[in-house]
């Protein structure tokens, strides 16, 4: 009996190893999307095979999964090329080796299949023929109207490049196809991406383009484009909301963001029936953007002077912000923090205290809020119940939360002076 148990727990013993080299063997064939997809804005026909040209996805799991991996290839490589300018498209997929030519009982992902879910029909697979589109760029024109011009000095080529930024609606002709292509960069670069519908004619489009010379001739490549929803506000407004904002790689950390949105701001600025401008669910590299553009914009208001800004927030600011530039009062009043952190000396104890106190009384507004609920609870609520409450809205904690949030703005508010410093 003991024998016969032994030599069952042997079996069992390997089986699992057998398992266990199944896996290892298997696990040689899962590949990082991230890696595999390789994106590319081609201007040249050797654009294609140098691979400095080459950027990544931050993101691909909403097509393959919170992983982020495809199963069943060795040296996968997702192809996603794009002539620089009108978008063309040139779709492959490469690997080594396929699990199907190893374990006959398993089946790879179907990663063509998931890309084709995003990218519109027309797309090439053959690279020859993707480079003979590269002919037709100097075809493409930017779609809609110029709005502002532009330079970015460009520090390797030691010249100034010139950018065009065009608002442009749904009406231009061919935009529609081309903003199809376009939209599939947000899959990779923006977390909780969605396409919108295109055809809900209350979308406002603004995209930037680099005007640049390929043999004598001027063309123009995509950089990077904002959709703003214009949404009613009774009786007779609207509030524009920026969805969806991207900057294409290769032209990231040059300063094309900040000229898209103060241009888009400065746009709305000129309609009456504007309300103001917002943003739908902002990322916190959003919300840095757009500090830095607004206090920008607000420097040259008369309320937000020097003078004034030492009286504290004001109704006059939030009115003059508001009438002028299309900023709410809650921008208004983080504007009126950072730039009254730029007049105040931090190393006088008495300024910095009185600084340190007027952000507190703002950022106390949820903490007021919670004592209001206790004094409620206090009066419908049973011992054991309301000990539980108090638990949870501890005043030290409360305290210490308060501390740490003030930190946290300062810092925020000194990148953007910094920022601001360097402009």
């Amino acid at each position: 009996m003991l024998l016969h148990f032994a030599g069952r727990e042997e079996k069992q013993c390997v089986e699992m190893a057998g398992v266990n080299e199944m896996e290892k063997k298997l696990a040689e064939y899962k590949c990082d999307t991230n890696e595999a997809i390789c994106l590319k804005l081609v201007r040249f026909p050797e654009d294609v095979e140098d691979e400095s040209t080459t950027f990544h996805p931050e993101y691909s799991h909403q097509l393959f999964g919170d992983d982020e991996v495809a199963f069943g290839y060795k040296g996968l490589q997702i192809q996603l090329y794009y002539t620089a300018g009108n978008l063309s498209t040139l779709f492959k997929v490469k690997y080594s080796a396929r699990v199907t030519e190893k374990f006959d009982c398993v089946e790879p992902d179907d990663v063509e299949g998931k890309v084709r879910e995003i990218i519109p029909p027309g797309f090439s697979c053959n690279t020859d023929d993707f480079i003979s589109l590269l002919e037709k760029e100097g075809n493409f024109k930017p779609f809609g109207s110029l709005l502002h011009t532009y330079k970015v000095h460009n520090v390797e080529e030691g010249v100034d490049l010139t950018y065009q930024i065009h608002k442009v609606d749904i009406s231009s002709p061919g935009f529609k196809e081309y903003h199809e292509r376009l939209q599939t960069f947000l899959m990779w670069f923006i977390e909780t991406a969605s396409f919108i519908d295109i055809d809900d004619d209350r979308w406002d489009f603004f995209l930037v383009f680099e005007k640049y010379n390929k043999d004598g001739e001027t063309l123009y490549a995509t950089v990077g484009y904002m959709t703003v929803y214009n949404y009613y506000v009774y009786p007779d407004k609207t509030r524009p909301r920026v969805s969806q904002m991207l900057v294409l790689p290769p032209f990231q950390g040059e300063g094309h963001g900040a000229q898209l949105l103060e241009t888009v701001h400065r746009f709305y600025c000129n309609s009456p029936k504007v309300q103001d401008v917002t943003a739908e669910d902002p990322s916190e590299n959003y919300v840095k953007l757009r500090d830095f553009v607004l206090v920008k914009l607000c420097m040259a208001l008369q309320s937000f002077s020097t003078e004034k800004l030492a009286h504290g927030f004001s109704e006059e600011m939030a009115t003059e912000a508001r009438e002028k530039l299309k900023i709410n009062k809650k921008h208004a009043r983080r504007v009126y923090e950072i730039l009254r952190l730029r007049n105040t000396d931090m190393s006088d104890e008495e300024k910095a205290r009185e600084f340190r106190l007027e952000v507190k009384k703002r950022l106390f507004g949820p903490y007021r809020k919670n004592q209001r609920e206790l004094t409620k609870m206090r009066k419908c609520l049973r011992p054991e119940e309301l000990a539980s409450h108090i638990s949870q809205m501890d005043t030290r904690l409360q305290h210490e939360e308060l501390e740490k949030s003030y930190q946290d703005v300062l810092g925020e508010y000194r990148r953007v002076l910094e920022r601001l410093s360097q402009a």
